[in-house]
């Protein structure tokens, strides 16, 4: 689970979420998100350890504590559909710009 993920009610080490497969390739996950500031702080800390102070949460952190409506969502990896539906060997071959310890920008 994710800190951001809304824990099942209960039953805190589950939350409820997604995954889809496409000829054995998570191509997408989704699930409900926590919307409570509170708890989304108390899962950043217990969870990954990580300073709510750290720059990379900054602006969602900002955007929580102006408040959130419940809500939820998933992302689709378009590279890992197009690699299954065309038979590709490897996701590289379906993205345009793909990356890899080699190569970090196009």
């Amino acid at each position: 689970m994710k800190f951001y993920h809304k824990a099942q009610d209960g039953r805190t080490e589950f939350a409820d979420r997604i995954d889809l497969l496409f000829r054995g390739v998570e191509i997408a996950t989704g699930s409900m998100r926590e919307h409570r500031y509170d708890i989304v702080m108390k899962q950043l800390q217990s969870m990954v350890g990580a300073d709510p102070e750290d720059p990379g949460f900054k602006y969602f952190l900002l955007a929580m504590q102006a408040g959130m409506p419940p809500h939820g969502g998933f992302g689709m990896g378009l590279e890992r559909l197009t690699q299954k539906m065309l038979g590709l060997n490897n996701v590289k071959e379906a993205s345009l710009f793909p990356r890899d310890i080699n190569r970090l920008a196009p």
